[in-house]
This record gives C-alpha cells, structure tokens and sequence, in this order.
C-alpha cells in the first residue's frame, strides 16, 4: 500500500470509520445516505444528495443551487446472528470479540451546481459483513472433537470514492456519470475440517505441492486459515481498483420523474496480504505455516436500476424502484491462493455460486412545516444457495423496513436520520465442501441500521 493509499484510509477513519457495514443485500447496503435508506433504497428518480454519486449520479442536478457538504455516519447493529449445529442444537452467535457487533462507516460528500452542471465529489462505504464467533464455539471444533482455539469470524469493507457529474440537456433530460476509486478490505478466520479439506481436493477444488504435505501429516483433522489486523482502518488482505456508473432523468410530467442508472462491475485487485494456515493434528497438535494470501478476482457485481418517483400532493412525494443485481458472474467461487513463506503453494477455491438478484423497493416521504417523514420497504430474491452457505458469511437478509425524517434549522442547515431493519431471515446448509458432514449449519439473521448526517448549504 503506497503512502497516499494509507493517508487516504486514515483520513477516512477520521471522519468516523471504525469497522464494516455488515451484509444487508448480500455485501452491498440497502440505499446510499439518509433519505435513500429511509425510503427503502429508491434512488433512481428522486434527490438523495451526495449519495446519488453511489446510486444515480443524474440526480445530482435535482438538488437547489449552489453548494452542499454532507457529513454523516452508518451504524449497523446485528440484532441477531447466530449459526446453529443442527446435529447437536449447538449456537455459536456472533459477538462483541476482537471484531466488534457494531459496525461504523464513513459518509461524505461535496456537491457543486452550476446552471446545468452539477458535480460531486464524495467517500462512501458501498458495503462488506462483519462476524465475529470467537474461539469456543462448535465452530472452532474439529469432526474428531479437538477444540482448536482458533478464531472463526470475518469482516469485509468496500469504499467508494467517487466523482461524477451531471448535466441538465433540457427541460426534461438529465444525464450524469461517475467514476471511483474503490477500495475492499477483508480479514478471516476459517476452520475447515478433514472432511471438508478431503472433499476440496476429491473434486480438483485443492491443488498445489502443499496439498500432498498436508495430506500426509499424520491423524489430520482440519486446516485453519486466519488473516486479519486489529486496525479499523485497515484489513489482512486489501486491494485497490476503481469502478463507475451512468444515470439519467426524464421528466414525464410536473409531478412525475423517471430515472435509470447502471453501475459496472468493479476492476480490483487481487486482494493481498500475510497470512497464517494451521494444520490440526491429533497426533502432532497444531503445526503453522505463515505465508502470505491471495484472494483473486474478488469483484463487486454490476447493478442496473430504474426507478419512478411521482409528487403525489404539495407534500407527499412517492417512489418505487426495480434493481437487478448481477452477483452470478463476480461469486461462483472465492478463490484463494496461498503461498507459504518456507516454500510450498495451495490453490483453493470455495463454491459460492450465488444468484443474481432482483430488489424491489419503495418509499414515500411527507413534508410538515419544516420536517420531512420518510418511510418505505424493500424485498429480494435469496442470492445464497442452501448448499455454499458458509458460517462466516452469513449473507442473507433479503427484506427491509425503514423509517426517518429531515429537519430543516433554515435553508442552510439540515439533519437527516434513517433507520432500517433486516427482518429475520434463516437459510440452512448440510452439503460438504463448505461445511463439515458433522456439522450442518442454519444461520439466522437479523439487523438494524441507523444512518445520521449534517447538510450545510452554502
């Protein structure tokens, strides 16, 4: 990481950055900002401030005249995340460890509007997930019974760093672009038991002169990968790369405003770091091969989204959106190259082979003297298959409620809350390579978000 790359990331976790946002739709978070959270993510044809940079970038131009900054902060709060044996009725619930169950991210943006231009510069984070099971749990086991003492947990950050603009063609038109600077952070810690390290290879998904090393290390029982650092700010494999997004608006009518964006799949880098693997043996205990570990071509997916917003009355103003998500193409499988520091490769890859997805969201916001309420809801299809869950990424609320309001101090100042909250939602897995053939999982999850921001207008 260059010294600029570093100052940036510090300079984020001034402005309040002190953990991951924990999954909501997969890895991404349900809306960009305060008012789109409130109103159950719709974006596409309403103004949302900065974030629309995340979002859509054409209704930058919706806002007033003159300059904004928004600052704000995301706090995700897992109400409820546990992963259950079903063999044994075991739980091993996430919670406050070395990663912690709350997690902050960073809101920031300055937008500047000009006649018909409007531009924006901004710092974002799109998204991630955050477990954190500890030491003890059944997790932590082996299919022979050893307690390893070994860390299962996980933590994930996407950053946006975006600049876009927008342009007012006509009356009616709008059209707008942005481009990114994206950051994603990963820390790990995974046991994978015999049984699951016997059926990688039995399939071709383990390969590398360590494969035959560690099958012959006598009474194996399982494999440990761990990297991590404590650091908020950074990860045990990181990577940079950069991405972007088109948008458009369309006046219908006075009352009645459609708009469309699309936001291509991300370019990073294989993510990079040092890292640990553990062999666990009955026999020889536990043997450390220190190395380092990459993960390859880990891509944020490609999202197209159109959406309706319509000034019902003077003061209630209504929206709905249709998002589809393109995860089948950036998660068939995480691939995980490891080298390790006394000689010797392994080549892994974890089925994942998740579905794209199709979100529905609507929202409605109401105007009374200086407050603005805001409601909506959101629903999508499940991108996990029933048989690559894995315990420390438990990706899978699928349906959201929100609620929050504005208040205007005057027309410089405004302060804006949301909350959102991931209904509970439970998905099972009994199939080998991901989890041990002594251990079927269910994961049960649920969340809350809080969003708070500051706008100044000047």
């Amino acid at each position: 990481m260059s010294h600029f790359q570093r100052l940036v990331l510090i300079v984020l976790g001034a402005l309040g950055l002190a953990g991951p946002a924990s999954a909501t739709n997969v890895f991404r978070l349900e809306g960009y900002g305060a008012v789109s959270r409130a109103m159950g993510g719709t974006s596409a044809a309403h103004d949302t401030g900065s974030a629309a940079l995340l979002a859509n970038p054409a209704t930058l131009g919706l806002g007033s005249g003159g300059s904004r900054l928004d600052l704000g902060i995301d706090l995700v709060t897992t109400s409820h995340l546990e992963i259950e044996n079903a063999a044994t009725g075991e739980t091993a619930r996430s919670g406050h460890r070395d990663v912690a169950s709350a997690y902050y991210a960073p809101q920031a943006g300055y937008v500047r509007r000009s006649g018909a231009l409007t531009w924006g510069v901004g710092a974002y984070a799109g998204g991630g997930l955050g477990t954190e099971y500890g030491k003890n749990s059944f997790l932590s086991r082996t299919p022979g019974g050893i307690d390893t003492g070994l860390e299962n947990s996980s933590r994930l950050l996407v950053l946006h760093i975006p600049l876009g603009m927008s342009y007012q063609v006509d009356d009616r038109l709008t059209v707008g672009g942005a481009i990114e600077a994206q950051w994603t952070g990963m820390n790990l810690g995974l046991l994978l038991g015999a049984d699951q390290v016997a059926s990688l290879i039995g399939r071709n998904r383990a390969r590398g002169s360590l494969v035959p090393a560690l099958a012959g290390i006598p009474g194996l029982e399982g494999a440990h990968f761990s990297f991590s650092r404590s650091s908020d700010v950074e990860s045990g494999a990181d990577a940079w790369g950069w991405g972007g997004r088109l948008g458009l608006t369309y006046r219908l009518s006075e009352s009645t405003r459609i708009g469309a964006a699309y936001g291509f799949r991300s370019h990073m880098d294989d993510l990079e770091g040092k890292a640990r693997l553990t062999a666990v043996s009955s026999v020889a205990g536990q043997i450390a091969l220190p190395g380092r570990i990459r993960i390859v071509d880990f891509q944020m997916p490609s999202t197209l989204t159109v959406g309706i917003a319509h000034q019902a009355t003077e003061n209630l103003l209504l929206a709905a959106d249709v998002s589809h998500v393109g995860w089948k193409k950036v998660m068939k499988d995480i691939k995980v190259r490891y080298a390790a520091d006394g000689g010797g490769e392994l080549a892994v890859e974890l089925p994942q082979n998740y579905r794209d997805v199709t979100i529905l969201s609507l929202g409605a916001a109401y105007r009374i003297d200086r407050w603005t309420l805001r409601a909506g809801a959101s629903i999508a299809n499940q991108a996990i298959p029933d048989n690559t869950l894995f315990g420390v990424i438990p990706a899978t609320p699928t349906r959201h409620l929100s609620a929050g309001f504005s208040y205007d101090f005057g027309r410089s100042n405004t302060l804006d809350f949301a909350y959102s909250h991931a209904l509970r939602e439970s998905l099972g897995n009994a199939s080998e390579p991901n989890v041990s053939s002594g251990a079927p999982i269910r994961s049960t999850h649920a969340q809350d978000n809080f969003v708070l921001s500051y706008t100044h207008r000047f």
